[in-house]
This record gives C-alpha cells, sequence and structure tokens, in this order.
C-alpha cells in the first residue's frame, strides 16, 4: 500500500492511503499535519500503518518534533499508533476532549492527555486549532472536530465518509457521495446530535473539509454540511 501527501491547504498536509479491500469499492485512511512552531497530527492511523504515516510526517519535519497527538474519535484508524508516535516524539502530548480522556485516553495512552474543553484553542505558532465537541457525531460519545483558524481548514473526521479513491482535493458535492458510504456502513448515530452538530460546524464558514475517508473539500462548505444535516434529519425516526 502507498501513502500519498498532498498539501491541501497552506501548511496542511494530508497522508492518504487506499486500501482496496474495504468496502465494494475500497477505502481511503486519511491523517492530516499541520507545519507549525508546534506542529500537529490529526488522526494517527492504525498501529500497522505507523512505519508509512511516520515516514510522511518525516518527509516535512522530524518526526521528534511532533508536538500534538490528535484525532476525532477513539477508533484504531483515528489513534491505534497513538503510544507509537508519543514513543518517537518526546515532547509530544495527546490532546482531546474531557470525555473521550476521561473514558480512555486517560489509561490508553504512555503519558498524560491535555485535556480541552469545548471552543478551548491550542495557538501552534503560526497557527490556531479550536477543538469542539460534536458527541455522537458521527458516532462515539467522545467525538470531537477541530477547527483551524489560521486557514479555515475544518478536520471533520468521519464526517463526509465517502468509499473509493478520489482526489486528494475536489470542488465537486460530497454530499451525495457520503451518504452513498452511510448506506453501505451505517456507521452514523441516527438522532439528533449529527444535524445539530453539521449545523453549528457550518456556522464556522470553513474554507476545507478535510476528511478522514475519502477526498478534502473546497467548494462551498458551508452549503455541503447543512445539507448533509438535512438528509441527516430527515433519516431520525419519528
Amino acid at each position: 500500500m502507498e501513502t500519498r501527501t498532498d498539501e491541501i491547504a497552506d501548511g496542511i498536509y494530508r497522508f492518504s492511503t487506499y486500501v482496496p479491500d474495504v468496502g465494494p469499492t475500497g477505502f481511503t485512511f486519511n491523517q492530516f499535519f499541520v507545519d507549525a512552531e508546534e506542529p500537529l497530527l490529526f488522526h494517527t492511523g492504525m498501529r500497522a500503518l505507523f512505519p508509512a504515516v511516520s515516514a510522511a510526517v518525516a518527509r516535512i519535519r522530524p518526526v521528534e518534533q511532533l508536538r500534538w497527538i490528535t484525532f476525532g474519535h477513539v477508533e484504531a484508524d483515528e489513534c491505534g499508533a497513538m503510544n507509537l508516535f508519543l514513543a518517537a516524539a518526546p515532547h509530544a502530548e495527546v490532546a482531546h476532549g474531557e470525555v473521550g480522556c476521561l473514558v480512555s485516553i486517560d489509561d490508553l495512552a504512555d503519558r498524560p492527555p491535555r485535556r480541552l474543553a469545548d471552543g478551548e484553542v491550542i495557538d501552534l505558532g503560526g497557527r490556531r486549532v479550536r477543538h469542539l465537541d460534536t458527541p455522537h457525531a458521527p458516532h462515539n460519545w467522545e467525538a470531537r472536530v477541530l477547527y483551524e483558524e489560521t486557514t479555515g481548514v475544518l478536520f471533520c473526521g468521519d464526517l463526509m465518509t465517502q468509499l473509493g479513491d478520489g482526489p486528494a482535493l475536489t470542488e465537486t458535492d460530497l454530499v451525495e457521495p457520503a451518504t452513498v458510504a452511510e448506506d453501505v456502513f451505517h456507521a452514523t448515530s441516527i438522532g439528533p446530535a449529527v444535524p445539530a452538530a453539521l449545523n453549528r460546524l457550518a456556522e464556522l464558514q470553513p474554507t476545507t473539509l478535510a476528511v478522514m475517508h475519502g477526498s478534502s473539500y473546497t467548494g462551498d462548505c458551508e452549503r455541503a454540511l447543512r445539507d448533509l444535516a438535512a438528509i441527516y434529519q430527515e433519516r431520525i425516526p419519528h
């Protein structure tokens, strides 16, 4: 498997590994690296991906300079290699929401994580990332996203998931592909938390959606988030 690197915004890189035997048309597993005074990684990938992802990081900055290890929620594809990165980067900290730390990360991480309150900002030096709780959206009660205020990039995790191996960055509508992926995997919690979270994130008017599975998006991000919210609102059982 090959891990590709693309710069999707100024100083923000997408590492993408396509796995052809997941789902009907294959699936990408993406990590994002923010190159700043205090570099940040969003998603670590599974442990098996650590050699490829750490090599991708090293092509931009020495891995030992990594300062922040972050992810959307606690799953192997999001944080499986967390402790491998902690070992490789002696000054790195895991940063996550309070619920995620309390229920999982305090115990799982080899070093104590930094607990973030909803809306709290980490100043990376040249970049500012805001932590936003999105419990149960799209799943897991510790779910969250990060918003990079300088570039307007929203690291939205499993929201807007797509099948296949599309381009790193697209302006083509993602709402229909995200709906297709949901029909295949049924991964989203179908309840009021999901449309509420999507509409809240739309208020940020992000410039780019950095998506965990599939292409990142540079079209009308606010409209895409609201359109997907409307679809999930219609799916809530009444």
